[in-house]
Parts: C-alpha cells; structure tokens; sequence
C-alpha cells in the first residue's frame, strides 16, 4: 500500500482532516462541553449537516501516551534520546520496521476503534465523496473561526495554516536566540567534523535536518513506486506543507534504511547534547501555544 500525506508536524498522519486512523472516542454528544477538540468537532458536524452530509464528531486519542521517558526525550535527556535514536534513528524508516508497534496506517492495529465517519465515507460514489471531502475542508474552516475565534479564509487549509503559524513561530521564537544559535553552530561544526553536509546552521534547520533528510529518501522511493507522480518532489508552495509519498516497504527491505538512519541519528545526538536540552523545552512551549489555538 502506498501513501500520499502531507508533512504536518503537529498533526498525527492518521487524523489529518479529522476523519480516519487512529483509535478514538467518538459519539454525537462531547463528553466534555468546553473542551476545544469536542466543541470543534460538534460544530463540523452541524456544518456538514447544512451542506446535506451525515458527519459524526470524532475526536481520536493520543496513540502514544506520555511516559517519563518521552518527557525525558522532549526535555532533550541525552540518555532517553540516545535509547530511542538507537531503535527509531530520526522516526522514518522505523514505521516500516516496526509498522504495528508505531502504528503504520496500512497495518490494523490490535483493537481498533472505528471511527463512524469512514463507513459514511465508504458508502459514497467517486463524485460523492469528492464533493464530502470539499465540504469537509470547507467545515474544518468555518468550525475553527466559529469555535475558536480564528480568521482564517474561505479556502484555507486548516492544518497547513496551523504549520505555517507553527514554523513562524518557531523561527521568530528561537532562530534569533543568542544562545541556541551558539549551540547550533557548534553541532554544525561537530557534524561536519563526521562527515555530514550542513547548508543551514539556525537553530530550527539543526533541529529538523536529520529527519528531513530520511523523508527526502522515503518520499523518493515511495515517487518511485508510482507512475503518477513526478520523480522529484516540486518545490512546495509557500505556507504550504509538502506532500510526500510513502513507499511499500516490508521490515526487511526497511532495515538497511533504518541502519543507515540510526547511524546518522546517533551522529547528530552526540554533536547536539548540549543543543538539545536547551532547544527542545522550548519547541515544547510553542507546540502547546500553537496546539491550544488550533485546538488540538
């Protein structure tokens, strides 16, 4: 099974546009009025009802739970990061070989819970289900301005909107930081040191190359794979994310991949243990800005 998506960082692969994937609990009535997520999808589904379509508010659980150790990991603790960049590498190429312990959206999980909205879905002609999906882009808007007070255009796209803010903010918030810019040039020089080619040296750019660099090579295995597509990824618009396309890849044909990436995950944790402590926290921060304004 191959797979076009849009990179949102914020947002889970499986609930991009709020209506498959991952287990969730779902029901027309919001277990928790004031809650953002229920009162946004409560509001889809009045909307959706006004263009003559059947839409179920749906509101997904987290797939991964906190632990102490991922607070760890996003709190940059050299030895949580060093333990998972040891497995995972960077988090691309693992997905292929360990599709069901990280939920690869073409593997079931062991006990799914169904979202309502895809047997709607499924009951829909070609032509019908392209006009749902326009009108549930078109709801996911007029929910989000009415919900919670954003301004976005008729047209926007929600999620690409919410990344947009999302690296603005990141980039206002930290790449003008006199301290993390130190830090990151530092980890730029050590990487270069091992071999590693380094164009961008701001903090966001260090923070985000390594796995950058492993979804270039899965978006280009995965163009590979399909004759409609272009070989080469066209640049993305601007304030739009890149959709890149995921290949079929057995666990066998994933690990050399993933043995590469590992390497060069643990090359980049190594030159950025004094880096990632101070960044991290801070990306944190913003994420948690951005995800309540979108509640998310």
């Amino acid at each position: 099974m191959m797979i076009a998506r849009t990179i949102v960082p914020m947002a889970a692969l499986a609930v991009l546009c709020g209506c498959g994937g991952a287990a969730g609990t779902a029901g027309p009535t919001p277990s928790a009025p004031g809650d953002k997520k229920h009162r946004l999808e409560v509001a889809k589904a009045d909307c959706m009802k006004q263009q003559g379509f059947k839409y179920v508010p749906f509101v997904p659980r987290s797939r991964q739970p906190d632990t102490d150790e991922s607070r760890e990991r996003a709190a940059g603790d050299y030895q949580a990061m060093r333990k998972y960049r040891e497995k995972y590498g960077f988090g691309v190429f693992a997905l292929y070989v360990y599709p069901k312990e990280l939920g690869h959206p073409a593997v079931k999980p062991d006990n799914p819970e169904i979202n309502p909205n895809w047997e709607i879905q499924s009951s829909l002609s070609k032509a019908q289900m392209g006009a749902y999906g326009k009108a549930l882009d078109a709801c996911m808007v007029t929910a989000a301005n009415q919900v919670l007070g954003l301004k976005l255009k008729p047209g926007a796209d929600y999620y690409a909107e919410q990344d947009t803010i999302r690296q603005r903010a990141l980039k206002s918030g930290v790449n003008s930081d006199p301290e993390l810019i130190e830090l990151a040039g530092a980890m730029a020089t050590c990487l270069k040191g091992k071999g590693h080619a380094i164009s961008d040296t701001t903090p966001v750019a260090m923070a985000t190359r390594g796995q950058e660099m492993f979804r270039v090579q899965e978006d280009k295995l995965g163009r590979a794979q399909r004759d409609d597509v272009p070989d080469v990824a066209p640049p993305a618009k601007e304030g739009e994310p890149p959709i890149t396309y995921a290949p079929a890849l057995t666990p066998e044909e994933a690990r050399p991949y993933l043995n590469r990436e590992i390497k060069a995950a643990l090359d980049d944790l190594e030159c950025g243990r004094d880096f990632y402590p101070v960044y991290l926290p801070r990306e944190q921060v913003i994420d948690k800005q951005v995800s309540d304004r979108f509640g998310m």
